[in-house]
């Protein structure tokens, strides 16, 4: 599909522009009712400091010394699905361990008067400096170096969690997490993605944790790993032998989504663009998903959102720098059928847009929101 925005460029970004600029879309309104949870989406993670330097024409190359272009800094982590559900009007509770440190505080304060983020089950925890990533930008695709030490023993992933419609889990083979348990015994809706499995088991019995979730959303060849197929759709067919809805992301390809309940399927082609950054797009992906999963959207539906955002975000530098809000969905929308080359049966896909867009969503394309460095205010 062809129905990209227009380019961003590249090069240095001012200032970020905070959440009270964006446009208010509340997706739940409809559903929103008296003794509802509090909150929509509950998460728990780490939290690190990514420093991102952009404008590098290729790699660093051993015994010589690059000048980036620009650079941005911003929570990362766990921090990047936190940000992307915030942005798209969830209701998002964070805990997280977060150092005493500047780094740490930058963080805090980001999240919580940034992004609106609830970070009530979170913690400063004294002598424990932040984890912090450098990630280099290059050519679509990105390197990163890491740095940090073990959490601390009381890195918060409570016994019970706040009450939420929703939680995103991390799920990690071998290591079940008590909380996934307790909170989708509470009603809370378990939406569980993966990494890597560095073991090179790939069992799904490993994996205890989704027999809680309502849905997984594994790239293509984690899918086909765990399931012993060559296919990522036989994958998400047979990942409904496990958990009610399978979604498999494939790439440049899209995404594929079956509903075990319903007996839906969904496909949907990726949007193209060009892509600066993919730190993230991930995270924005499963933000889309569950937004669209939690205000009752057909499945189709809620897979293109996921794909549209997913691929906004990667036209801008950074994780959480990158999530989109409503006001860029709302500018796509009403620019890219000006965009020559439009496939106009493939933009049909996103008409539900229309419904969910105030007339004043737009704002001037592009916004930048990456800050040059720490220490920096916020543009007013």
């Amino acid at each position: 599909m062809t129905a990209s925005g227009p380019s961003h460029g590249k090069g240095p970004s001012p200032l970020t522009e905070g959440p009270h600029r964006q446009a208010h879309v509340d997706p739940l309104a409809a559903l929103r009712a008296p003794g509802d949870p509090p909150w929509d989406v509950y998460l728990t993670g780490t939290v690190f400091l990514d420093i991102v330097f952009t404008g590098l024409d290729s790699a660093p190359v051993r015994g010589t010394e690059s000048w980036a272009r620009g650079m941005g800094s911003s929570p990362g982590g766990v921090a990047n699905m936190a940000t992307a559900l915030a942005r798209l009007g969830l209701r998002t509770s964070l805990a997280a361990a977060f150092g005493d440190d500047h780094y740490g505080e930058y963080c805090w304060d980001a999240l919580a008067q940034g992004e609106g983020i609830d970070l009530t089950p979170s913690r400063s925890v004294p002598g424990w400096h932040s984890p912090v990533t450098v990630s280099m930008a290059y050519e679509g695709e990105r390197t990163m170096v890491s740095h940090g030490h073990e959490p601390p023993p009381e890195e918060p992933a409570p016994d019970c969690p706040p009450r939420a419609r929703a939680a995103v889990a991390s799920l990690v083979p071998g290591r079940p997490a008590t909380w996934i348990a307790q909170a989708a015994a509470r009603g809370t809706r378990i939406f569980g993605d993966v990494g890597w499995d560095d073991t090179g088991a790939w069992d799904l019995a490993g994996l205890s944790d989704l027999a809680h979730c309502e849905a997984f959303l594994p790239n293509a060849e984690e899918a086909m790993r765990y399931t012993r197929t060559d296919s990522p759709r036989a994958a998400a067919h047979a990942l409904t032998e496990h958990v009610p809805v399978a979604v498999v992301t494939l790439g440049a390809e899209g995404a594929y989504a079956v509903d075990r309940r319903t007996g839906e399927t969904a496909e949907v082609p990726a949007i193209a663009v060009e892509a600066l950054d993919p730190t993230g797009a991930g995270d924005v992906f499963v933000a889309g998903f569950v937004t669209g999963s939690l205000a009752g959207w057909p499945l189709a539906d809620r897979l293109a959102f996921a794909g549209l955002v997913a691929a906004l975000s990667v036209q801008e530098f950074g994780g959480s720098l990158s999530a989109p809000g409503w006001s860029e969905i709302a500018t796509w929308w009403r620019e890219v059928p000006s965009v020559e080359g439009q496939d106009r049966a493939a933009l049909s896909r996103y008409a539900f847009l229309e419904r969910l867009l105030p007339d004043d969503a737009a704002r001037p394309w592009p916004l930048r929101r990456a800050v040059p460095t720490i220490g920096f205010g916020r543009s007013n």
